[in-house]
């Protein structure tokens, strides 16, 4: 075999097989910008076949094999790094993540995950200590199991009574403010009419300064946006932590959601114009019916499209999370009922949409070329999306656009094989599965049958439907891929635990970097340029100090990133 290798410019590398590359062609006194040697080099090829080094030309790799076949190809222009024996991957996607909240999160009022009660009013009130009136405090991350008590916003009055509070659970589709802010609002006693929202209340009629879904614009539509130079110092922080991680590509799932749908979209191109974007980002803006601002902002999607930045994508939410809130809009009922609630919602979720609402607005931006990306959590707001998808599938006929169902906490079975069959895209959260504050909630939500089939990879997986990952990060506290990559395989805590849930929906570690490299790809349309490291292909690369194949699945949380390379410019060394 290994003779048979060599005839061929083929070697082997410990136990994998690897494979050479073409270029070899070239002429002695063609200028390479940069080949990197002596490495493991897993290329995620067809035959997920391994390399030793590559060569680099005007952002292209043009060469892929054996050191001593590679090197021939220098000449003294030529950069050369030494790998000296670390791990070459593609470069890894997220295709769920939300930089500006996440940078404008971090900058603000934040609760540290798993606070106790106590604990989450002490960070408020530090908080307070640099506001004065007519200043916001708002922030994130509280969770019920946490605290160990359902938020008040007489909890906030205590130490804040005169600055209004808002605060975010982590999911993000929560919010504890206290009296000063539902008043700015105008939240009293009356009823509010309010669709795909809910404003909780005690058996008096009064707000207890809990909101759910859309009732949080009712305050946040009056917190002032940031300007520009908050929205880049912001930008560029999360972003910068990113590129740490290996993330060379990116999807905004929310555009507008913290600064409108205007000014996000203008700050991807400004950094991109000012050279400060390195990764290659895709915005999908938020759509919400009857809003003319977003409309608008749809239609001029284009003149804020640059070579790094794609504004063709359009992110719908169809419900909420099947967390203590009971806002995921599922099959079968919740176990239990919400704490001062005996609302429809409650008992089986909310679906935000009008199913008819939905199907036209998918068929539409379909048409429009338009890639559709569903927040949708509860199974029920999953075969929704599903359902639109297939009415734009019947009305356009199969447009090329692949659209995304992200998050799929919970999937029927039988919508599995409908989703491959109509070519949707399952998008899943692994950063969200090992045991945490939010998914005991979840637990406590759902019931310990139904959690271990909670973000079923596996079956998807094998249901031949596409599957990508996103990070959802902030709503995590960290997008690092390789927690996300253990999670998949393990289903535990980073390091192992004896807590767990969903075990037979943990997939191989191979199955696991294809979501992030080939899997991804192939969903953004960009398969023949991305997701592998093969001659003619981007160089988009990422280096770590560990060879993941080579450590105990338990410990991949602890590889570390040493390089991230795009268009074959080295943009983070550790």
């Amino acid at each position: 075999m290994v003779s048979n290798c060599r005839k061929s410019l083929f070697f082997k590398l410990g136990s994998c097989i690897v494979f050479v590359a073409a270029a070899m062609a070239m002429t002695s006194a063609r200028a390479l910008d940069s080949i990197y040697k002596n490495g493991h080099i897993f290329t995620m090829d067809s035959k997920r076949s391994w390399a030793q080094a590559i060569a680099v030309e005007s952002g292209v790799i043009v060469a892929v094999g054996p050191d001593r076949e590679v090197l021939k190809l220098a000449t003294k222009e030529t950069a050369v790094i030494d790998l000296a024996g670390q791990t070459m991957l593609p470069g890894f996607h997220d295709l769920h993540v939300h930089p500006l909240f996440a940078g404008i999160s971090h900058f603000r009022c934040v609760v540290q995950e798993g606070a106790d009660l106590q604990s989450a009013l002490n960070s408020i009130e530090k908080c307070a200590k640099n506001k004065t009136q007519g200043q916001w405090i708002t922030g994130r991350q509280w969770d019920v199991p946490a605290l160990g008590v359902v938020p008040h916003r007489r909890m906030l009055d205590k130490i804040v009574p005169d600055i209004p509070i808002m605060l975010r659970d982590t999911s993000g589709h929560s919010a504890w403010v206290n009296s000063k802010a539902l008043q700015l609002a105008g939240i009293g006693t009356a009823p509010i009419e309010l669709e795909g929202g809910i404003v909780e209340r005690d058996p008096n009629g009064q707000p207890t300064g809990i909101l759910r879904e859309e009732a949080i614009d009712l305050v946040e539509k009056i917190i002032p946006k940031p300007d520009a130079e908050t929205i880049d110092k912001a930008m560029l922080w999360a972003l910068d932590q990113m590129l740490g991680y290996g993330i060379t590509s990116l999807t905004e799932a929310s555009g507008g959601f913290v600064a409108g749908p205007y000014a996000e979209l203008e700050a991807y191109a400004r950094l991109a114009d000012e050279d400060k974007l390195k990764q290659r980002a895709r915005i999908c803006t938020t759509w919400m019916p009857q809003s003319e601002e977003i409309e608008l902002a749809i239609s001029m999607r284009n003149q804020f499209a640059r070579d790094r930045v794609r504004t063709d994508c359009i992110k719908i939410h169809l419900d909420g999370v099947p967390t203590d809130s009971h806002t995921a809009a599922m099959l079968e009922p919740y176990s239990g009922q919400v704490e001062g609630r005996q609302d429809e919602a409650s008992k089986k979720g909310l679906l935000l949409l009008e199913k008819e609402m939905v199907n036209q607005a998918v068929t539409r931006f379909d048409r429009m070329g338009l890639t559709v990306k569903f927040h949708a959590a509860g199974d029920a707001a999953v075969r929704t999306g599903l359902r639109a998808i297939g009415a734009a599938r019947k009305a356009n006929g199969y447009t090329g656009v692949m659209h995304d169902v992200g998050h799929c906490t919970f999937v029927a079975k039988d919508d599995m094989a409908y989703g491959a069959q109509i070519g949707a895209t399952f998008e899943v959260s692994p950063y969200l599965w090992s045991p945490s504050p939010i998914n005991e909630s979840i637990s406590n939500a759902i019931g310990d049958k139904r959690i271990e089939r909670v973000w079923p990879v596996r079956e998807l997986v094998d249901s031949g439907a596409l599957v990508v990952p996103g990070s959802d990060w902030s709503v995590v506290p960290s997008a690092n891929p390789w927690v996300a990559i253990e999670s998949l395989v393990t289903r535990e805590r980073p390091g192992g635990s004896d807590d767990s849930f969903g075990k037979k929906q943990a997939i191989g570690l191979i199955e696991a970097l294809e979501l992030f490299t080939v899997n991804s790809a192939r969903h953004s349309g960009r398969s023949h340029q991305l997701g592998s490291i093969e001659v003619g292909m981007l160089a988009d690369l990422v280096v770590v100090d560990k060879n993941p194949f080579e450590i105990p699945v338990n410990k991949l949380h602890r590889v570390h990133v040493t390089q991230t390379i795009i268009n074959g410019q080295r943009v983070y060394v550790r």
